[in-house]
């Protein structure tokens, strides 16, 4: 996973010198794009500090269509699957990514509610323990200075089933990893193998401007 962060905020950094108007002022999905590319052509390239992450990664989706963990929504769109060489293609390792735009009411609030509940209520990632959160920062938002003290609040430590963190990990920029508990049970399965036990989040903030 660390190998992973590293790779994606290198390559968010080089699309910010390509496409810096972009990175500033487009939206959501055209950051995403921009960075799915970046990630693919790495897996394509032949150079040697695009290795590690060729090695790891056979091609990145975006908003490819996902079922959740009991069937009920089948066209569920994570903004990043990321197949790995070694996993199922049945489970690609998923990331969800939010603007922090305080101007724009794009807050950790939004960042939690919008990115971060899919993953604990079964809509995304299920079928893993671990997922990416990613942040595209406009406003100077960090990790320490927002994520960390909403979580720290007793009603969002709740909400969230904040189990571990954010505690920061160590990769270039500003990252950390969480762990919350998932309370859904796999229907197919008998107690005590129906539970989906708890998901490392692993948060990469980028700055966007």
């Amino acid at each position: 996973m660390i190998v992973l962060a590293e790779a994606i905020a290198a390559a968010f950094s080089a699309i910010r010198i390509e496409w810096p108007q972009t990175l500033a002022t487009g939206t959501e999905p055209e950051v995403t794009a921009l960075l799915v590319s970046r990630l693919n052509a790495m897996a394509d390239d032949n150079a040697e500090e695009a290795g590690l992450w060729r090695s790891l990664v056979r091609c990145v989706g975006r908003s490819d269509e996902c079922i959740s963990y009991d069937g009920a929504h089948l066209e569920k769109q994570p903004d990043l699957s990321i197949w790995l060489t070694d996993r199922s293609a049945r489970f690609p390792l998923m990331a969800e990514a939010k603007l922090l735009d305080t101007s724009s009411g794009k807050t950790e609030a939004l960042y939690c509610s919008q990115g971060v509940r899919r993953f604990l209520v079964g809509e995304y990632g299920w079928g893993g323990r671990e997922a990416f959160m990613l942040g595209y920062v406009r406003d100077g938002s960090t990790i320490p200075t927002k994520l960390a003290p909403y979580f720290g609040q007793a009603s969002h430590a709740a909400t969230y089933s904040v189990e571990v963190g954010p505690i920061t990990v160590g990769i270039g920029g500003d990252s950390s990893r969480s762990q919350h508990g998932r309370n859904f049970a796999f229907s197919h399965l008998s107690p005590p193998d129906n539970a989906p036990g708890p998901i490392d989040l692993w948060h990469v903030w980028l700055q966007a401007n």
